[in-house]
């Protein structure tokens, strides 16, 4: 019997919706993975850094932008190139103007209507569906394992 515990990445996410509820989303572009596609604000969790904290910091470092009344709105595990537990918040205030502070990794911010969505990771526009449905928890991706 192997002593090894499974360890997994945990993807934070951070829904922004304006007072339209239209999302933020940001082109991805130069990250070798699903290039010219859209996402949310998103990152990894870090060593000793609570998930709410973590969207936070991703948020600021990404967006220049400190939201304000995260909710933790889905959880998803899924498995990419690998098992992953994503966490998907939700704001709709922030403080800051929203700006593109990793031009190196993203061709810049747009807000979309939900009915308008453009081409996204496909797990984070799963995500958003269950999110508009209710949906608080979800896998996908395992029945290719």
């Amino acid at each position: 019997m192997s002593t090894d515990r499974y360890l997994s990445c945990i993807d934070l996410h951070l829904v922004l919706q304006d007072d339209q509820g239209r999302v933020l989303l940001g082109e991805r572009k130069n990250t070798g993975y699903m290039d010219a596609a859209f996402h949310f604000i998103a990152g990894h969790l870090e060593e000793g850094e609570p998930a709410s904290r973590g969207v936070t910091r991703e948020a600021l470092e990404e967006a220049g932008i400190i939201p304000e009344d995260l909710k933790l709105v889905h959880v998803m595990h899924h498995y990419t190139d690998s098992g992953r537990m994503a966490l998907f918040y939700r704001a709709t205030r922030w403080n800051g103007e929203i700006t593109n502070r990793e031009p190196d990794k993203c061709a810049g911010w747009q807000w979309f209507a939900p009915d308008a969505l453009p081409t996204m990771i496909p797990y984070a526009a799963d995500a958003l569906d269950h999110i508009s449905k209710g949906v608080f928890d979800s896998e996908r991706g395992w029945e290719r394992r």
